[in-house]
């Protein structure tokens, strides 16, 4: 008899099973990452530098909201992934039951909210001045979407759980494709402007929910749920919110950050600084994609073996997905360090028509986003270590060290130094602030991961 796909995690080779597992969710990362890239390239030429400020300013909220089916997703998926080793197919369907009721239950709740004081929600995120009323428009419309983006990233994270990379990697690419035909079309050829672009993305959204629906109601899942398991059960849904907070708190601290950064930033150079973050930080989503790729591959190689107590496997798993990510990271640093100026140009309109504004707003981007970006990517080739780390204690369900070593880069060291780093360098406070965040917070997840390799995941007579 074949082995299902779960029971493959715990058989196959460790360095052959997160290739296996890596590619198709780097690939998958890359694909949604293009998505936002060229998205902005698409609006940065076909709108205008404010209009890529103005998507910046709305991504923290939409991102949160997404976040918390992601959270969600990610919380269940450690249970399943430990659950399908344990071989307790039972307490697999009966989570993933109650993420689907939690979704449904949060998600709503937060968009109605979202809606309702939207006049208040856009200026503390930085839209102000030229960037409000654009950014009001996308926000709106994206709102309608992200409560079906939370479902399809839940239901994503569950399908890595049970083994199959490959249909993981199909739902992202399915809202990718979408989103650019769907900007090509109401951006380009029917100039809806930032209408257009807010629509082309929430549709793009619905594409990948229904995939990932006729995923779990065709035979290719394992887990065929019925009534009963919808349910929420009080020990399921607690495991659930402890080992999901850790996504849901890395999340809210993210779009904590970029309040924080678009306010400093429009203070320090008004809508051109927040420009050149907004560039950057679609680097950040797009060029780290096979860095994340190893860190997600790994995670239910770890859980499952975790669950299935082959703790040399795990420890296997942690070592190879860091060597793989590293090497990785250090390709990404190399390039960034010697092309962030023709990085640059591709958000960048050529158009002859544009305002004065807006050819002044250009240039004043194209000039002053080179050396941030190296300053941000600066120490790039180490955080392999902070991201597997962090990843581990989640995926093995140790909640507290995870949400400590999640939250300690931009909750513990990245945010106070921008509060403090501005007032002393201006500008380049800033900036420096992201390196210094990366080196601390791999210091301290290089110290407790040490310690728990070498307390818990190596026998006592060896």
């Amino acid at each position: 008899m074949a082995k299902t796909s779960s029971e493959a995690l715990g058989t196959e080779s460790v360095g052959k099973l997160l290739i296996k597992q890596a590619v198709p969710a780097s690939i998958g990362i890359l694909v949604m990452s293009l998505n936002i890239l060229i998205d902005s390239i698409f609006v940065g030429n076909w709108i205008g530098s404010i209009a890529i400020a103005a998507i910046n300013v709305v991504l923290p909220v939409s991102f949160f909201i997404a976040a918390l089916g992601m959270s969600i997703g990610v919380g269940g998926s450690s249970i399943i992934s430990r659950a399908l080793g344990a071989e307790n197919k039972e307490k697999a369907l009966n989570t993933f039951g109650n993420q689907i009721t939690l979704s449904l239950i949060f998600m709503v709740s937060l968009v109605v909210l979202g809606l309702v004081f939207v006049d208040d929600i856009i200026p503390k995120f930085g839209g102000k001045g030229d960037i409000f009323e654009p950014a009001k428009i996308y926000y709106t419309i994206i709102l309608y979407g992200v409560p079906i983006l939370g479902f399809a990233m839940m239901g994503n994270t569950v399908i890595r759980a049970e083994g199959k990379p490959k249909f993981a990697m199909t739902a992202m690419i399915i809202p990718t494709v979408g989103n650019l035909l769907m900007d090509y079309i109401f951006i380009n050829l029917m100039d809806m402007g930032m209408h257009g672009a807010a629509w082309a993305t929430t549709g793009s959204y619905l594409a990948c929910f229904l995939y990932i629906f006729w995923f779990f109601t065709s035979k290719n899942s394992e887990l065929k749920i019925s009534f009963r398991h919808f349910g929420l059960q009080k020990e399921i849904v607690s495991e659930i919110a402890s080992l999901g907070g850790v996504t849901l708190a890395r999340q809210a601290v993210v779009s904590i950050t970029y309040l924080l950064m678009n306010n400093i930033l429009f203070s320090l150079g008004q809508e051109g600084l927040v420009a050149v973050y907004a560039i950057i930080g679609r680097m950040l989503m797009f060029a780290l994609f096979p860095v994340f790729g190893v860190t997600q591959g790994f995670v239910p190689i770890a859980g499952y073996n975790y669950g299935a107590q082959q703790y040399p496997r795990v420890r296997e798993s942690i070592n190879t997905a860091i060597k793989y990510a590293a090497i990785l990271a250090t390709l990404v640093f190399i390039g960034l360090m010697i092309f962030p100026s023709e990085i640059t140009t591709l958000f960048l309109s050529d158009n002859p028509n544009l305002t004065a504004k807006e050819l002044a707003l250009n240039q004043y981007v194209l000039s002053h986003t080179a050396e941030p970006m190296r300053w941000v990517f600066a120490a790039t080739p180490i955080i392999a270590l902070q991201l597997i780390g962090a990843a581990y204690f989640q995926a093995v369900g140790k909640a507290t060290p995870a949400l400590l070593l999640t939250l300690s880069r931009q909750g513990f060291f990245f945010i106070p130094l921008i509060l403090i780093l501005p007032n002393f360098y201006g500008e380049i406070g800033v900036w420096i602030s992201f390196p210094i965040a990366d080196v601390l917070a791999t210091i301290v997840t290089g110290y407790f991961l040490n310690k728990e390799v070498r307390t818990k995941l190596i026998p006592k007579n060896t």
